[in-house]
């Protein structure tokens, strides 16, 4: 045998093997970057908005009259509620902008907002200086930031959905949680290094503005590189979107396409983000209140439990998306609807009643874990549900819309149910809104049904190539509306 023939030999594949395709590599590459960049902007707007709960116990006193530590609470809570009063019109302002002129344009836009109030709030006057006013500029930057944030889901969701791989969408789409949960774990790690290093008194005198200072350097930081991200939004729909229509019509990213044609899919959207949003924002956002006064643990240790259980959390982001990669998206959801159902109640009581930091630890990780069967996908699933001419829109706003009834107030109502001694009442609120998600899973999603997403960027389950397919072969909008059929 020539030497030839044996260099070939071991430049061959193994039997087995599976040969790398050039193509497929180059498009993961891409996928890669723009996830990145998408994903980092994500990171850095809810870094921004998670430091205000996760510092809310040393900044209270200056901006709340109340000397009672937990009606100050309550008090603070309220604002942080009332940023999400402002999602919905977020939602609606971003995701027009997004589906008419580009998600990259919107999610510029967003993170440049962020920045602002964040810096804003690092140099905001107290209540010692300027009386009430100083609240009142508090709940408007607040009002800014939940503007600003409700334009980001849905948008980032929708660009993340879209520059995935078809094959691995689910796992490059769970990145937008790997960066919302990073945010919230991003802001429990600087408070956990601030009580390190400065003492109580200091903290609370100047020291919680330093987060909000770091939120607003990172945002620029994330400015500058989403110049670089690659737009997934046609040119022809954003012709559309600017060309004179007949009468009738409705343009790409207008209320009027998304109320006439698209209304029953946004139904959906509130339903599944509905028991979600209430869970994640029990287990990740109020629960470092319920330790520190319902379970009674230490804020140093309620600070590092949070801290490692999102950790945690975070990791398992990608690996539920992988699983629906193989799966579908059907299963992670009913596992999240079913166990939360029967273990929300068990876990927050024997949380209730614990001051063991390792006991309330696992406690919270068990909640966690049921959880992560929505975060990881829920972004993706909404995508799903619309075309790219409406996306970011019906996303954006069916997210907000649940989020700010339900989601925004559950530190609010958790924290009035706290005063009352009546914690056994929000243990029932957090079961029923997940119940009510777990009808929408079952009864209206499909497993593994070809999507708009499916049609525009590639198919997940089939291997088919939207473009080497003849138009008649195509799903119609009424087949892929079956999507959200009983």
């Amino acid at each position: 045998m020539g030497q030839a023939a044996l260099d070939n030999m071991k430049k061959a594949p193994r039997r087995g093997a599976r040969v790398k395709d050039p193509i497929e590599a180059a498009a993961t590459r891409k996928a890669v970057s723009n996830i990145l960049k998408g994903s980092a902007g994500n990171l850095v707007e809810w870094f921004d908005l998670y430091v205000y709960t996760v510092f809310a116990a040393y900044f209270q006193s200056h901006f709340f009259n109340s000397t009672n530590e937990l009606q100050a609470g309550l008090e603070a809570m309220a604002v942080f509620a009332t940023s999400f009063l402002m999602r919905p019109v977020g939602a609606w302002f971003f995701g027009r902008y997004a589906d008419r002129h580009g998600r990259k344009a919107a999610l510029t836009l967003s993170v440049t907002m962020m920045s602002a109030g964040s810096f804003a709030i690092a140099i905001l006057p107290t209540q010692e200086a300027i009386g009430m006013w100083a609240m009142v500029l508090l709940v408007f930057v607040r009002l800014l930031q939940g503007f600003s944030v409700g334009g980001e889901y849905g948008t980032s969701a929708t660009y993340m959905s879209e520059a995935a791989t078809s094959k691995r969408r689910g796992f490059f789409s769970s990145f937008q949680y790997v960066t919302l949960i990073g945010g919230q774990m991003l802001a429990l790690l600087v408070l956990v290094i601030l009580q390190n290093t400065m003492n109580h008194e200091t903290l609370t005198a100047w020291g919680w503005r330093i987060p909000f200072a770091i939120g607003g350097v990172a945002a620029l930081v994330v400015l500058w590189l989403r110049r670089t991200m690659e737009e997934t939004v046609s040119a022809e729909q954003v012709a559309a979107a600017n060309k004179p229509l007949a009468a009738g019509e409705a343009r790409p990213g207008t209320m009027k396409l998304l109320f006439t044609q698209y209304w029953k899919p946004l139904l959906v959207c509130i339903g599944i983000t509905l028991g979600g949003t209430v869970a994640f924002y029990t287990y990740t956002n109020f629960i470092l209140k319920f330790m520190n006064d319902t379970s009674g643990i230490p804020k140093t240790q309620t600070s590092l439990i949070n801290f490692w259980a999102l950790f945690i959390f975070m990791l398992l982001q990608p690996v539920y998306g992988m699983i629906s990669d193989k799966i579908g998206r059907k299963p992670l959801l009913l596992w999240f609807g079913i166990t939360g159902v029967l273990f929300t109640w068990p876990l927050l009581s024997m949380l209730a009643g614990t001051q063991n930091p390792v006991y309330a630890f696992l406690l919270m990780m068990g909640g966690l874990v049921i959880v992560g069967g929505y975060t990881s996908i829920n972004a993706l699933v909404k995508a799903e549900l619309f075309p790219a001419s409406i996306r970011a829109l019906g996303v954006g706003l069916g997210y907000a819309i649940a989020n700010s009834l339900f989601g925004g107030t559950v530190p609010l109502i958790g924290a009035a149910l706290q005063k009352a001694d009546r914690v056994d009442l929000f243990f029932t609120y957090v079961t029923v809104a997940i119940a009510i998600s777990l009808l929408v899973y079952v009864f209206a999603l499909k497993n593994k049904k070809t999507t708009h997403l499916d049609d525009e960027q590639g198919h997940a389950w089939t291997g088919k190539n939207p473009d080497a397919e003849a138009p008649a072969a195509k799903d119609s909008d009424d087949d892929k509306k079956e999507l959200v059929d009983a």
